[in-house]
């Protein structure tokens, strides 16, 4: 989970809310902004952070960095050390990544067929 400020009124609100139910803290990991838009990049076979930001090319590499460090330490992604020269990183969805990406495809559609909204 990520490093908040304990003693904030919203951290005691989020923490009782993810006691309530598990959906209250993945809701959380999704709402951060372009948490999905990484998953979704590396599902489509951008494995590498230069194509994953040429992808997303309005995101910052702070961002980009903090979102992949995020998304493996919640194992929906894992990150492949290849030892060349130079050094290479290659990331992919674990099966629990490419779980969760289905579920979010189906909540695209839910809200494009039934809610009526867009996706570009």
């Amino acid at each position: 989970m990520a490093e908040r400020k304990t003693s904030s009124t919203n951290y005691i609100n989020q923490s009782f809310l993810e006691t309530k139910c598990a959906l209250n803290e993945v809701i959380y990991l999704l709402s951060k902004r372009w948490i999905t838009e990484v998953l979704f990049s590396i599902e489509e076979g951008n494995n590498r952070f230069s194509s994953i930001k040429d992808d997303l090319e309005y995101i910052s590499d702070h961002i980009l960095a903090d979102r992949l460090r995020l998304l493996e330490e919640y194992k929906l992604i894992s990150k492949n050390h290849i030892a060349e020269i130079p050094p290479r990183i290659e990331y992919a969805l674990t099966p629990t990544g490419i779980e969760l990406s289905n579920l979010l495809d189906q909540l695209c559609k839910f809200g494009e067929n039934e809610m009526g909204l867009h996706s570009d």
